[in-house]
């Protein structure tokens, strides 16, 4: 773990070890070009048209995923059921609950939390420099997990199960914090070991709670929310955890400028006049609110925050400026297009972790092969 971690900057190191030209400036990698061939990005920043061409495939891969499902949708069903909540003409009662109260929240849900986990992933892969690096890193993951148990075992409703989740999530990475600091401070290194030893603890407290769960009736149920699913969306559950995510979202791409100062090693960074203990401290505080809010309203969604990062460093070379937004709204391409898959490839529904897992690898693999290993 330690020899992937490293203390110089993937953008510094794409650079050929120059300096940037001005100390507070965003260093410029090599090209903000990617390294397939394809550059969204044109002197330093993202190029006109590709935020709208993002947009309208989101668009179009949602409005596919409310027509696709077990109970079929055609065109014409949608405008007829969205025309009839503006004083149009009424649908079939059918229509109106499968569109509103089944497929749009799920739908939203997914672009919420496929963008905000793609969003925390790439600010942690740039402020750890280490192209390993996900949402759940701190522990996060591991401890929302645990709080999510507790509340099923002790068959609260769904809300609170949400809650606990969310605060015990939050605690772990305040753990996580407190192990790191030595002599007041905290270094990059002591944080991810630090993340390492309480997402074991956390997982070993998981493996007992299931231990002492009723086969029969709470282990499947368990089971079933830690490997994720958008099945329980709905629009009182996307209120509690959304505006945490667009909260801890706002502040990452707010920030993704510093991401470059930051990257560039804390010395340097210090240099430039940026703060870097507040930055990095923000950094940390909206990831792990993005991370513990998903993981509290869907269970367990891997790959996201590992993958997408990669996919648009490729696109968009490693200008955190580009790559930030471009991770965000892939993300949310990525999840509604595998919540889609998840409840229409068989009878019954398939495990987001586990499609994001069989569709994410080989994918992975593809990416190492074309980049040969090479993060920077």
């Amino acid at each position: 773990m330690q020899g992937a971690v490293r203390e110089t900057s993937p953008v510094a190191a794409g650079s050929g070890g120059k300096a940037p030209r001005t100390a507070g400036s965003p260093p410029a990698p090599a090209g903000g070009r990617a390294r397939g061939g394809l550059s969204l990005v044109e002197e330093g920043r993202l190029r006109g048209w590709v935020v709208p061409v993002l947009l309208a495939v989101l668009l179009a891969v949602c409005c596919l995923g409310v027509l696709l499902g077990r109970y079929s949708l055609s065109p014409e069903d949608l405008f007829a059921a969205l025309a009839s909540r503006m004083g149009g003409a009424p649908v079939s009662d059918r229509i109106d609950s499968v569109v509103f109260g089944l497929r749009i929240p799920r739908i939203v849900l997914a672009v919420i939390v496929g963008g905000g986990l793609a969003v925390a992933g790439a600010a942690f892969q740039s402020l750890f420099s280490n192209p390993l690096a996900t949402p759940d890193t701190l522990g996060v993951t591991a401890g929302a997990s645990v709080g999510a148990v507790i509340g099923l075992l002790l068959s609260v409703p769904l809300i609170g199960v949400q809650l606990i989740s969310l605060v015990f999530g939050i605690a772990a990475v305040g753990l996580t914090v407190s192990i790191a600091r030595h002599r007041g401070r905290s270094s990059i290194v002591m944080l991810v070991l630090a993340g390492v030893v309480v997402s074991a603890i956390a997982n070993a407290v998981l493996s007992l709670l299931k231990l002492t769960a009723d086969p029969d009736d709470k282990l499947p149920q368990i089971t079933y929310w830690l490997m994720g699913s958008l099945a329980s969306a709905e629009m009182r559950q996307i209120l509690l955890g959304a505006p945490l995510i667009v909260l801890g979202s706002a502040v990452i791409i707010a920030l993704r400028w510093r991401l470059n100062v930051l990257a560039l090693g804390e010395d340097e960074a210090r240099a430039s006049g940026t703060s870097v203990g507040a930055i990095r401290a923000a950094l940390i505080v909206s990831a792990t609110l993005i991370t513990a809010a998903c993981i509290a309203m869907c269970g367990q969604v891997g790959w996201i925050g590992l993958l997408i990062p990669h996919i648009a460093r490729m696109l968009c070379g490693n200008n955190n400026s580009a790559v930030v937004p471009v991770s965000t709204v892939l993300g949310s391409i990525f999840l509604v297009a595998i919540d889609t898959l998840a409840r229409t490839l068989l009878a019954s529904e398939i495990p987001i972790s586990v499609l994001t897992a069989i569709i994410g690898a080989p994918v992975f693999i593809v990416l190492l092969r074309r980049t040969g290993g090479r993060w920077s």
